[in-house]
């Protein structure tokens, strides 16, 4: 942070943030209603099995596994472009105008301020524009959806991040019942750490997939260091094993954990605040509806 601080600016920290937003909106968006439709369908199946004898009506958890891999895929093939597009402006690097930086000192003495200022003016901002050209001259069409067959197998991640929610949730709210409280009494703040810990399982386990994903979505150099140029997924593999060792797949894991801990369990606490509100007004609604007289 301090290097890219130093050469590039505060700014470089929020690089890509645009076409983020757009992502996590749309990611969000299409991943919980694929979610939602599967589970109605996973319910109403367990629930059919209960009539017939088996179960007790429940989704279990490779039912619930089942579910989150599908929407995981579908969000995947649906929204990679978007993240190619972060990935590919994260990663760049700002570059001042060639040779001039290192002749700054030499020149300063011969020039005005007004000259030294532009001597080390930086080429244009990289943006939302620049990436989707860039990557659509490289590769076509097709160069939106690199590393995405390293991105369908992260689907694991959220699969294995809602199993452990649920299953988290599901012994709290027992505990809660067994106790002689109501199965909803769960706080913000438990919400916030069953995510947190749910988060955490997942990203630890399939961290080096989503190395692999950046590395064959960032920008690759045609003359640049031939160990960093990857033809597909198994060649990254096998090329980042062979220079990097099993080290080079848990590079930034730390910075990934707390970034993804954190938002995981901000999400899940406020969506089960918003699910618990909108049931509120709709009881509300309901209750002033019928005591209205005819």
């Amino acid at each position: 942070m301090s290097k890219v601080v130093k050469q590039e600016g505060w700014d470089r920290l929020y690089g890509g943030l645009t076409p983020s937003l757009v992502g996590t909106a749309a990611s969000q968006g299409v991943y919980y209603y694929f979610y939602q439709i599967f589970r109605n369908k996973a319910e109403a199946a367990a629930l059919e099995r209960k009539k017939k004898g088996f179960g007790d009506g429940s989704v279990g958890m490779f039912s619930s596994l089942v579910v989150a891999a599908l929407s995981g895929c579908v969000n995947v093939l649906l929204t990679n472009p978007i993240w190619v597009v972060v990935t590919r402006m994260q990663t760049h690097t700002k570059k001042s105008l060639p040779n001039r930086g290192e002749s700054l000192t030499l020149e300063t003495e011969s020039l005005s301020s007004k000259e030294v200022i532009l001597a080390a003016a930086e080429l244009p901002p990289y943006g939302t524009s620049h990436a989707i050209h860039e990557i659509y001259g490289e590769a076509g069409v097709w160069g939106f959806w690199k590393g995405v067959f390293p991105t369908l197998i992260m689907v694991s991640n959220p699969s294995i991040q809602f199993m452990l929610y649920e299953t988290l949730l599901k012994k709290l709210k027992r505990q809660r019942a067994s106790s002689g409280k109501a199965n909803d009494d769960v706080t913000a703040l438990e919400i916030f750490l069953l995510g947190a810990l749910a988060k955490l399982g997942a990203t630890v386990v399939t961290y080096p997939l989503l190395v692999v994903k950046s590395r064959l979505q960032a920008k690759q150099v045609t003359d640049g260091d031939r160990r960093r140029q990857y033809k597909g997924t198994l060649d990254a593999i096998l090329k980042m094993i062979r220079h990097e060792g099993f080290y080079g797949f848990y590079k930034g894991m730390g910075t990934k954990i707390v970034q993804s801990v954190l938002a995981a369990a901000v999400l899940f606490m406020v969506k089960e605040e918003l699910v618990r509100e909108t049931r509120w007004l709709l009881t509300r609604g309901a209750i002033t509806v019928k005591s209205k007289p005819i």
